[in-house]
């Protein structure tokens, strides 16, 4: 199967995660997309909520959704979860799968700051949704690397296609708000049901999250 991975702490999940693995899955004519929350995540000092109750919404979203499956290999670790670290478990699990690991413009461009970040590209393509607003430096080492790694879609119909290590630009209209932001307008009373699924809506009224 081909699986998309996307990875977060989900707190919470919002349609800035879920319409561009979407878009990923359409475009890339994927099998699945395994969302996967964090436990303990490398780049941020703490979630808001417990990991209970971002484990539970993710899992939600899934039964909403049926295009996606929850890969709980990162919340049930109790180490910091390293994108490496997980794919050359899931890659040894699964080894006939191929994984596109999906993420932002924003977090690429910090990609040369991860944990051992250039095993990645032996372990998975990735897969890259750009933000609105964001642009990258012509002469950075990440703007090289995609223009050494960058495929397109027909790429994947090449019976003898790689594995691994090439970079798929996505088209995705992405929804410009941050988990940040979401939980500001939560503590605020503001009515943001447009960003959240329904079910993530539900699960945080009922259990008054980010109150």
């Amino acid at each position: 199967m081909r699986i998309g991975i996307l990875g977060g702490t989900f707190d919470p999940i919002h349609l800035g995660h879920i319409n561009p693995a979407l878009d990923v899955k359409q475009q890339l004519h994927l099998d699945q997309i395994w969302l996967m929350p964090n436990h303990i995540p490398p780049h941020k000092n703490t979630t808001v909520v417990s990991t209970h109750h971002r484990l539970e919404m993710v899992k939600l979203v899934c039964q909403q959704y049926p295009e996606f499956k929850l890969c709980d290999i990162e919340i049930n670790r109790d180490t910091p979860s390293y994108s490496v670290t997980t794919l050359t478990l899931l890659t040894q699990q699964y080894p006939d799968d191929e994984f596109f690991f999906i993420m932002g413009m924003d977090s690429f461009v910090q990609l040369p700051l991860w944990y051992q970040w250039q095993s990645l590209f032996n372990l998975c393509h990735i897969a890259l949704c750009q933000r609105p607003g964001w642009a990258m430096d012509t002469h950075s080492e990440m703007t090289k690397e995609l223009l050494f790694r960058q495929a397109t879609a027909d790429y994947l119909d090449s019976p003898s296609h790689a594995k691994n290590g090439r970079i798929f630009t996505i088209n995705s209209q992405l929804v410009d708000i941050s988990s940040t932001e979401i939980r500001q307008q939560l503590a605020q009373n503001i009515d943001i049901s447009t960003v959240l699924s329904q079910t993530t809506t539900e699960y945080i009224r009922q259990h008054q999250l980010y109150r």
